[in-house]
């Protein structure tokens, strides 16, 4: 296999959740650079991703979705599949977060983010293995934890316990479909430059405290997790299975 080859996602096609902004915008330009189709999934127009996956010369078709409706994600896949081919690859990336001091924290605030941050991302691995498995095919799932899959946070409970279940849930698939022809890793963004953290960005004090915490000295960008989206897609990652890597600018070494 060719260096080139190895960090290829030509012929590829890869599904792509919340790709309408932020992180799941970076994934999907990202894998479009290196020659994958991208299908994203999102709840609102997708018409800016669709202009820089675009630029780069890549192919992209958008699913409208709310991912709040766990009963409508696993039926999206098959769709999606049944209509248009097999897909090779997952990135479950959407997500949202509730900022609320924990003795404060509603109900349905705690039930909106582990629908849409863990149950949706198990029901869409679900039915891509089942896909997968059925066909004799093989396939890869890129999950997008959070360095909160390590640590506690503050004032972000549901968004916490969400992120420690997609890192052990990450661990429990590799377990179950290593040998079967599908790897399952993820991800661990650090503090990204996205519309999820603007309310950290638009604090002073804490946005002084988290950067004078990052070895890199800087916030990460969304391409800093897309091309590590690549590679856990890429051939180059096929033996990986399980790994949740932190892609942080050095905030977990500290």
């Amino acid at each position: 296999m060719s260096d080139l080859t190895a960090f290829s996602l030509a012929g590829k096609r890869i599904l792509v959740t919340g790709a309408n902004t932020g992180i799941g915008q970076g994934i999907a330009v990202s894998i479009a650079r290196a020659g994958g189709a991208v299908i994203g999934v999102g709840r609102s127009s997708m018409d800016d991703t669709v202009s820089k996956v675009g630029a780069v010369g890549g192919q992209f078709e958008a699913m409208s979705i709310d991912l709040a409706d766990t009963a409508a994600v696993g039926p999206m896949l098959d769709r999606v599949w049944d209509q248009n081919g097999p897909i090779d690859g997952l990135v479950n990336n959407a997500g949202i977060i509730r900022r609320a001091d924990a003795v404060d924290l509603g109900e349905a605030d705690w039930d909106d983010v582990i629908d849409v941050n863990l149950k949706s991302v198990f029901l869409l691995c679900q039915s891509f293995a089942r896909r997968v498995l059925a066909g004799g095919r093989q396939g890869k799932i890129v999950n997008i934890a959070s360095v909160l899959s390590f640590q506690g946070g503050i004032r972000v409970a549901s968004y916490t316990a969400s992120k420690h279940g997609v890192l052990g849930l990450t661990r429990l698939l590799a377990c179950e479909w290593g040998a079967k022809g599908i790897n399952v890793n993820g991800i661990a963004p650090g503090y990204i430059d996205t519309n999820n953290t603007q309310a950290l960005r638009a604090d002073p004090d804490r946005s002084a405290a988290i950067l004078g915490r990052i070895p890199a000295g800087r916030w990460g960008e969304p391409g800093d997790i897309g091309d590590a989206a690549v590679f856990l897609l890429a051939p180059a990652s096929n033996y990986m299975h399980g790994a949740v890597v932190p892609v942080d600018g050095g905030w977990l070494a500290r």
